[in-house]
């Protein structure tokens, strides 16, 4: 790290955006590692299960919209606190409630949600304390938080076994509430933070580039916050293991989904991209078309998500590397608009694997059509490649990095 990284801007700040992250990435996918808890006790089939664990996801990308025009009226550190303390609310809510019926768990869903447009709250906190040299370092930083997914896949499974789920929501407002008290004395306001609002999205929304980068981190993202979601109740399921022993399989392969994450972007720097894209989604196609056609052991299907995982945490590094290089001058506005299109992604994925098993007893239906979105994305980076390596175009070409954030 450049030294002069750390006088630039404010580093406590930096660390109360990380941690604020954290948490609600954490909180955000807390259904899927509840999922085989909460289907046992409400005798959910596996479309519901599929459903139930992707509405939060769906809800958080739709939030980040709204998180942001706050963030652009009020400030980042005002909307995170509110946001916070409006989470540790709900949660708190639930646990006394304790809801045990199917609908009851949709407004928890939402209030998860909440916790997943937490993305457009801590990197704009990040990135107003830091220079346009600093940029990508500060992002990384911030983003390494979608690493919370993994905690909730780690720990949620076995403090079901031990206090019943609906406890697990009271529980998780411990951290939450340590980590508001330590953001509210850490964080400060940024200096400088962009005011554009919702409106100059439109223009934007206008260009094919924009759509292009969009479906492609709704592939790879939205591949990884899927499989983070529901893979617990996949290895249950398939493979018979135990919840624990399930969560932890998945807290393992959503690690190195997370932390391979700003190789991606190195990758993309060094060989451009579309190139890194072409070779991801090729990769990709390739691991869960397999898995789709069938792994008869968690020893061989343990290595496949692990890989898929490592493809898919690099391909998000690689979309965020083109985005300041197609935008140079909107880089905000598209962080908004690919990082909800996401989202959207991994509502996709979990609810499909759930349909997919309801309809045909099978999951493999699922796998081999997320595995056919991976070609088709393979099939327009190659298209882009060709139209994007052409001299300059009015885009510009301006590689300020975003290419850790999540």
């Amino acid at each position: 790290m450049d030294r002069g990284f750390l006088k630039a801007g404010n580093p406590r700040t930096l660390l109360a955006a990380f941690l604020y992250f954290d948490v609600s990435f954490m909180v955000w996918v807390l259904l899927g590692p509840l999922g085989i808890a909460i289907s046992h006790d409400l005798h959910l089939n596996s479309g519901q299960k599929g459903l139930l664990v992707a509405m939060p996801v769906l809800a958080g990308a739709l939030l980040r919209v709204v998180a942001g025009a706050l963030v652009d009226h009020y400030g980042p550190r005002r909307v995170a606190i509110g946001m916070q303390s409006f989470v540790i609310a709900g949660l708190s809510a639930t646990w006394v409630l304790a809801p045990h019926s199917y609908a009851g768990l949709f407004p928890v869903a939402f209030v998860l949600g909440v916790a997943g447009a937490s993305f457009a709250v801590a990197l704009p906190l990040a990135s107003g304390w830091y220079p346009p040299q600093y940029q990508g370092t500060a992002l990384g930083i911030a983003g390494a938080g979608n690493s919370g997914t993994a905690l909730a896949s780690l720990f949620a499974p076995g403090l079901a076994a031990l206090y019943g789920w609906t406890n697990v929501f009271g529980l998780a407002t411990l951290p939450l509430v340590l980590v508001l008290c330590a953001f509210i004395y850490l964080a400060k306001e940024p200096p400088r933070r962009p005011s554009a609002g919702l409106v100059a999205w439109l223009p934007v929304l206008k260009k094919a580039d924009c759509w292009a980068l969009m479906f492609f981190y709704g592939v790879t993202f939205g591949g990884f916050v899927g499989l983070a979601s529901f893979l617990t109740i996949y290895f249950n399921d398939q493979y018979g293991l135990s919840p624990a022993v399930a969560g932890s399989c998945t807290a393992l392969v959503v690690f190195a989904g997370s932390f391979i994450r700003p190789l991606g972007g190195a990758l993309a720097d060094r060989i451009g991209g579309e190139r890194a894209l072409c070779i991801l989604y090729g990769a990709a196609t390739v691991i869960f078309g397999l898995i789709g056609f069938g792994l008869p052991t968690i020893w061989l299907a343990f290595p496949a998500f692990f890989a898929g995982m490592l493809v898919l945490g690099l391909g998000n590094g690689a979309v965020f590397q083109l985005v300041p290089t197609r935008f140079a001058q909107q880089v905000g506005i598209l962080t908004g608009l690919v990082g909800m299109s996401g989202g959207v992604g991994g509502f996709y994925l979990a609810s499909s694997l759930g349909a997919a098993r309801q309809a045909t007893g099978s999951y493999s239906l699922g796998f081999l059509a997320f595995a056919g979105i991976a070609l088709v994305a393979l099939v327009c980076v190659s298209i882009c490649r060709r139209s994007w390596n052409k001299p300059a175009d009015a885009h510009g070409c301006d590689t300020t990095g975003l290419s850790a954030i999540s």
